[in-house]
């Protein structure tokens, strides 16, 4: 049975002061375990700090006076499993964007991945067939890959060795696990523009050189081609609060009780019962549970708990920048339409050499010079996100992430620096673009330009995101190690789990955490 969509206030303090289950935390992941848990016939009290549920997968009209909902903090989909859209009755979906990516060149033409003229592309970039048919074998590849590691997602952790023998790969296994990714992409590839558009996926926020010896850079590559089990990533139709407005109603629907405006400020559990405090603007209370999930970073799971925070402190890599166009600009690449190169994700300054290069700027305490990033326009694809007046009139969205760009870069002064930020990168687009970006904005009902600007410190204030890190930390690879539970989501206390990204296997709008750590209480 389909859970159907509902839109209801929600309460102003629990229902109740004892319950099977309380979830602190209303983004994605502890919306599906509220869910999988209530659906189970489990008592449910979710507490939310902000006023609405959905975290940092949200919609919002961000420009005053226009019908644009824009997915603000995080835009496409590729980790969410199809058996929680299923099991959850979800009334979501998502499209496949007709071109992979376009990458333009300073020098003139580009690389446009995607349909029928892939091949041509390269060739006319590389000039010859070698480097297409190395594309073609790595993401093959990586594809058998995919097939074979995603499913595991939503099951008990395998052991390092299972989870060798599963990928039955053995140079796979090497290039992805155990050696720095920018050896495989150097060994592979010889085209700098086709390496640097490679070596993206391992960089999104995450901050690391190809070859960095962590492998945190593999891990986020690993992450960014997996996905469903292809790899692929897929804009959700009506962006992405779409979801999380279907998983809150499914939660409801189920029976959870979700209380926004309500914090929870301390959890105490003596490994079989515990209680959560919490604060409303009306006052003070507490909630009794069998079990805790905590939709939160590891460090504010153990602020929760009266704990020292773990060591180190993560930091968040990442400009995020959205934009409403009155119309898309047009390209100095004139053989490529900017339907194409904007339907897909456009890479700007994303050579493997440039992107070496803004690593190091910004390891040596400087903003790149040359600032990595990509866009994507998600109304070419989705245009049920505009207003009926905004699609007759050609506007379109236009979301931009920016790499290399660590938190300790803006703590001296974070608005200088987003502002100079903001500039430089627009003017790396520009050099793209037969006519200025800011010639298409559109304007809100002030006047102003409709563009807004996120840096790592914006996105720790606004959603409490450690450092302002996207994934609450470095992703794990998803396998067992010491000290790692059963399913990846385990405290030292039996009855407090981890349900956020910064579970293993967490990470992106997945909803991964939330079902892992649902399954840890039902003891599936």
């Amino acid at each position: 049975m389909s859970a159907p969509r509902m839109s209801e206030d929600a309460p102003v303090a629990p229902a109740r002061s004892a319950y099977d289950a309380v979830v602190v935390g209303g983004g994605h992941n502890g919306l599906v375990a509220a869910a999988y848990l209530a659906r189970a016939g489990r008592s449910v009290l979710l507490l939310e700090r902000l006023n609405a549920t959905g975290g940092a997968a949200v919609s919002t009209r961000p420009f005053a006076g226009t019908d644009a909902r824009l997915s603000r903090y995080s835009y496409l989909v590729s980790l969410l499993p199809r058996s929680i859209v299923r099991d959850l009755g979800l009334s979501f979906a998502v499209r496949k964007r007709t071109i992979s990516s376009y990458t333009p060149r300073k020098s003139g033409g580009g690389l446009l991945v995607g349909g029928p003229g892939t091949r041509a592309s390269f060739a006319g970039l590389t000039g010859g067939h070698r480097e297409f048919r190395a594309w073609q074998d790595f993401y093959g590849r990586l594809r058998a890959v995919a097939e074979r590691v995603f499913p595991t997602f939503t099951e008990p952790l395998p052991s390092r060795d299972d989870l060798r023998r599963r990928i039955q790969d053995d140079a796979a296994w090497r290039m992805l696990f155990e050696e720095p990714i920018g050896t495989a992409i150097e060994e592979t590839f010889d085209h700098d523009l086709v390496r640097g558009v490679v070596l993206t996926d391992a960089l999104i926020g995450t901050f690391a050189d190809a070859h960095d010896a962590s492998l945190s850079q593999n891990r986020c590559f690993l992450y960014h081609v997996v996905g469903g089990g292809t790899g692929d990533w897929d804009v959700p139709v009506g962006g992405m609060g779409a979801l999380t407005d279907a998983l809150a109603a499914a939660a409801r629907w189920a029976g959870a009780d979700i209380v926004t405006g309500c914090e929870a400020t301390r959890i105490e559990t003596d490994g079989a019962r515990a209680e959560v405090s919490y604060r409303t603007e009306a006052g003070e209370g507490r909630a009794a549970a069998r079990h805790v999930l905590v939709n939160a970073a590891p460090r504010d799971v153990a602020r929760l708990l009266g704990q020292e925070p773990p060591a180190p402190a993560p930091e968040g890599s990442q400009f995020k920048v959205n934009m409403l166009l009155r119309r898309l600009p047009r390209l100095r690449d004139t053989a490529v339409d900017p339907r194409d190169a904007f339907a897909g994700t456009f890479h700007v300054a994303e050579g493997y050499d440039e992107l070496a290069a803004a690593y190091r700027e910004a390891a040596a305490g400087r903003l790149p010079g040359a600032p990595p990033s990509e866009l994507y326009c998600h109304s070419l694809t989705d245009p049920s996100i505009l207003g009926p007046d905004l699609v007759a009139s050609g506007h379109q969205t236009l979301t931009l992430f920016g790499l290399h760009t660590p938190a300790r870069l803006f703590t001296a002064d974070n608005e200088a620096t987003r502002s100079a930020l903001l500039r430089t990168t627009l003017e790396q687009l520009d050099a793209h673009l037969a006519e200025p970006l800011a010639d298409c904005l559109a304007v809100d009902a002030d006047g102003a330009p409709c563009i807004e600007a996120r840096t790592p410190l914006d996105l720790e204030r606004e959603l409490r995101l450690p450092g302002g890190h996207i994934f609450h930390g470095d992703l794990s690879f998803p396998y067992l190690t010491e000290g790692t539970g059963r399913w990846g989501v385990e405290t030292e206390h039996a009855n407090v789990l981890l349900c956020g990204a910064g579970a293993v296997r967490g990470g992106g709008v997945s909803g991964i955490a939330g079902h892992n750590a649902a399954m840890a209480v039902l003891g599936r």
